[in-house]
C-alpha cells in the first residue's frame, strides 16, 4: 500500500490536514460555545431585568392593589413589551408569572406554548428580593429541552414579591451554530485536501520522475552501458542529485575506459614477453638458434623475465595498497642525496637523448621524515617518466626547496606534455597518457596511482602542471625535519 513515494506523501499530508482541521474544529467550537454562552447569558439576564423593572414600575404607578388583576387588565401592554423584547433579542422568550409561578402574560408569538405553564412553586419560594436566579434545564418540566433561564422578582407596592419576570433561551440555536461551524470546517477541509492532492501530485511527480530515470539509468550501468544520462531541470536538490548522478556516470565511463585500456596494456605487456621467451626457448631447444647465439638470446629472455617481474610486482603492490596491508616506516633521510643517486642511475638514458640536466637543491642536505623506500619508488618512477617523455635535447630539471616546514620536490621536462583534459585523471588507476605506446613501451599506468596513494598515506600532496606539446612538471611535498640522518 505504501510502496510508492506518492502514496506515502499523500497519506502523510492527508493525515496532517485531517488532524489539523479536527484540532481547529475543537478549538473553534470551544471558543464559539464559550463566547456565545456568555453573550446569551448576558442577553437573557438583561431581558429578565428589563421586563421585571418595567412591569414593576407599571404596577406601582397603577391604582391596582392586586398584581394578578393588574396583569389581567394590562395584558395587552405587557405582552407588547414582551413581544418587543423577543424581537430585539433573537431566540429569547419572556413571560410574567405571579408569586406562585402561574403564567400571567407571554410573548404573543408563543402564547400557545406557554399558557397553562408556570414556574414550580419551590423555585418561586427561593427567590430573593432584587436578585435574579439562573437555571439551566427544563425548569421542572416547563420546557421540553434544555434551556437557559433567568427569573427576576417583581416587587409590589409594599416591597414584597408579587411575581416574577422570566426570560429563557433554548440551546438549539447554539447547537445549530456549532453544527454550521462544523459543516464549514469540514467543507474547507475537503477543499484543502483536494488542493493538497493536486499540489502533491505535481510536486511528487517532479521528484519521482528524475528518480525513475535514475533507476533506469542505474540498471543500464549494471548492464555495462555508461552512456545514459539523466536530464537536469532547475536548481533544486533533485537537480543537484541528477547532476551528481551524471558526474558519477561520467566517472564510471572514464573508469571503464581506463579498465579496458589497462587490460589491453597488461595483456600486451604479458603476451609480448611471453611470446618472445617462448619463441627463443623453442629455438634453442630445437636447434634453430645456433649454440654461439645462445648466450645472446638468453640475455634477451632474462630482460623479458625481469619486465614481467616488474609488472607482477606493480600489480601485487596495488593489491597490498587496496587491502591496507602495506605499512610505511618513517625515518629521517636526505632527499637531495636520494635525488642525486636516482639522477646518476639515469645517466645513460640522459646521454642518449642529449638532455640538458639542471639540478637545483636549496641546500646540500635537506632532511625529510617519510618512508625511505616508498619515496624512492615515487621519485624514481617520476624521474623515469620525465626522461622517457623528454624531447631530444630538451631541459630536464630536478629542484628541491623548503617552504614553511615542507619540502617541495619538482621534476620538470620539456617534451610531449599532457593534454589539459587528461590532467584530472593522471593519478587514477590504469591511466596511460601515451595510448599509442609510441614512447611508453614498458609502463601500464600504475606508477602514478601508486605514487598518489603513498603520498596520501603520508598526509602530503602531489600534483602535475603541464603545457601540452611543450613541458610537464610533477611536484610532491614531504615534511621537513631537523633530525640527524643515521646511515646504515
Amino acid at each position: 500500500m505504501f510502496k510508492s513515494v506518492f502514496t506515502k506523501y499523500i497519506t502523510a499530508f492527508m493525515l496532517i490536514i485531517v488532524v489539523s482541521f479536527l484540532m481547529l474544529t475543537v478549538i473553534l467550537c470551544s471558543m464559539v460555545d464559550s463566547y456565545s454562552a456568555d453573550a446569551k447569558s448576558e442577553t437573557v439576564l438583561r431581558t429578565s431585568e428589563v421586563v421585571s423593572r418595567t412591569v414593576e414600575e407599571m404596577f406601582i404607578d397603577s391604582d391596582a392593589d392586586d398584581f394578578n388583576q393588574f396583569v389581567y387588565y394590562n395584558r395587552e401592554g405587557i405582552e407588547q413589551l414582551l413581544s418587543a423584547m423577543a424581537e430585539y433579542n433573537e431566540d429569547v422568550v419572556a413571560f410574567v408569572v405571579d408569586e406562585y409561578g402561574s403564567c400571567l402574560a407571554v410573548d404573543g408569538n408563543v402564547v400557545v406554548g406557554y399558557i397553562g405553564s408556570g414556574v414550580p412553586l419551590d423555585i418561586m419560594e427561593n427567590l430573593t428580593d432584587g436578585v435574579a436566579k439562573e437555571y439551566i434545564g427544563d425548569l421542572g418540566g416547563v420546557f421540553d429541552g434544555k434551556h437557559l433561564t433567568y427569573i427576576m422578582p417583581i416587587l409590589g407596592k409594599d416591597g414584597g414579591i408579587v411575581g416574577a419576570a422570566v426570560a429563557t433561551s433554548a440551546s438549539r440555536q447554539m447547537e445549530a451554530l456549532i453544527e454550521s461551524l462544523i459543516k464549514t470546517v469540514v467543507l474547507s477541509c475537503l477543499l484543502v485536501m483536494l488542493a493538497a492532492l493536486v499540489a502533491i501530485y505535481f510536486i511528487s511527480e517532479k521528484i519521482i520522475d528524475p528518480l525513475k530515470k535514475m533507476s533506469k539509468a542505474a540498471k543500464s550501468f549494471a548492464a555495462g552501458k555508461f552512456d545514459v544520462r539523466v536530464p537536469v531541470k532547475g536548481r533544486d536538490e533533485v537537480a543537484e542529485l541528477a547532476t551528481a548522478f551524471n558526474n558519477m556516470a561520467a566517472s564510471m565511463a572514464k573508469l571503464e575506459d581506463m579498465r579496458r585500456t589497462f587490460l589491453s596494456s597488461v595483456s600486451h605487456d604479458l603476451r609480448t614477453p611471453m611470446t618472445t621467451i617462448s619463441g627463443f626457448i623453442d629455438g634453442i631447444l630445437d636447434g634453430t638458434i645456433p649454440k654461439e647465439k645462445h648466450e645472446y638470446y638468453l640475455d634477451v629472455i632474462r630482460t623479458e623475465v625481469r619486465r614481467l617481474a616488474r609488472l607482477v610486482a606493480s600489480l601485487l603492490d596495488i593489491t597490498r595498497i587496496q587491502a591496507g596491508e602495506r605499512k610505511f616506516t618513517k625515518s629521517a633521510f636526505d632527499i637531495c642525496e636520494m635525488a642525486r643517486l636516482i639522477l646518476i642511475s639515469f645517466e645513460q638514458k640522459i646521454e642518449e637523448k642529449h638532455l640538458e640536466v639542471e639540478f637545483d637543491c636549496q641546500d646540500d642536505k635537506m632532511t625529510v621524515y617519510a618512508d625511505r623506500d616508498a619515496i624512492y619508488q615515487i621519485l624514481y618512477n617520476i624521474c623515469d617518466n620525465a626522461v622517457k617523455f623528454s624531447k631530444e635535447g630538451g631541459v630536464y630539471r630536478i629542484s628541491i626547496i623548503e617552504r614553511e616546514q615542507r619540502v617541495y620536490i619538482s621534476v620538470y621536462n620539456e617534451g610531449a606534455g599532457i593534454p589539459s583534459e587528461e590532467l584530472p585523471f593522471v593519478f587514477e588507476r590504469f591511466y596511460k597518457s601515451d595510448k599509442s605506446r609510441g614512447l611508453d613501451k614498458s609502463g601500464v599506468g600504475l606508477g602514478l596511482y601508486i605514487a598518489k596513494t603513498i603520498i596520501d598515506a603520508h598526509d602530503e600532496e602531489i600534483w602535475v602542471k603541464s603545457v601540452y606539446g611543450e613541458n610537464c612538471e610533477f611536484v610532491f611535498t614531504l615534511p621537513y625535519t631537523t633530525e640527524i640522518v643515521i646511515k646504515d
